[in-house]
């Protein structure tokens, strides 16, 4: 069987950081700007937990108020929107990765698995024209860990010949409780979780995985 890559897509594939914060800031602009602050270190800290997460950690443990369902889905959607708007731009697309996804997408089996809204994530990726490289692209309100599961049950994989490539802890999690290899990138605070940190993409080929 063909190994197997499972790629995150904010700060993997595509740069998003900024554009993201400032969905947060706008859905949330009649809040103090405090409240936002400690909505966006919460974010920041949880790169690979979704925005359905995050709103309803905002609602539930800094502003204390009840979170309704109209309100989620207000709140959810305006952000989908401006970040579909946003995030449309090739230029945002990290470079040594859309070349390795490029040069290799025939040679592995390759699924995206984000922590972004799935629909939304879809709409992306065509836009980007990147969705013709990938077997399947899911995203939340889905739990990251579950995808992972439901992938590895759909497509009778062994999870030994699986690769998660994350930036986040969230991403380590998922990978550790589905006995899925990690690769960290893009980020130094996760340096030391998984099995090998990558200062590029190619360094992948230097690990015993693709041996």
């Amino acid at each position: 069987m063909k190994k197997i890559i499972l790629w995150d897509f904010d700060g993997v594939i595509l740069n998003s950081n900024t554009e993201t914060e400032f969905a947060f800031r706008y859905v949330l602009q009649n809040h103090s700007k405090d409240e936002i602050e400690q909505l966006l270190n919460f974010h920041n800290t949880n790169g690979g937990l979704s925005r359905y997460v995050k709103f309803k950690h905002f609602y539930k443990n800094i502003i204390n108020e009840n979170l309704t369902d109209s309100k989620m889905n207000f709140l959810t959607n305006s952000f989908s929107e401006i970040r579909l708007q946003r995030l449309s731009n090739p230029n945002l697309l990290i470079k040594d990765t859309l070349k390795f996804i490029k040069n290799n997408y025939d040679k592995y089996l390759m699924h995206i698995v984000s922590g972004s809204d799935g629909i939304e994530l879809r709409s992306l990726c065509d836009n980007l024209e990147i969705a013709k490289y990938f077997k399947s692209i899911d995203g939340s309100p889905t739990p990251k860990n579950q995808l992972i599961s439901e992938l590895l049950i759909m497509n009778n994989y062994n999870s030994d010949n699986c690769v998660l490539i994350g930036d986040s802890i969230n991403d380590f999690e998922a990978a550790k409780l589905n006995d899925v290899i990690f690769f960290g990138f893009n980020n130094p605070d996760i340096k030391n979780l998984g099995d090998r940190y990558l200062t590029q993409i190619d360094d992948m080929f230097n690990s015993e995985f693709f041996k």
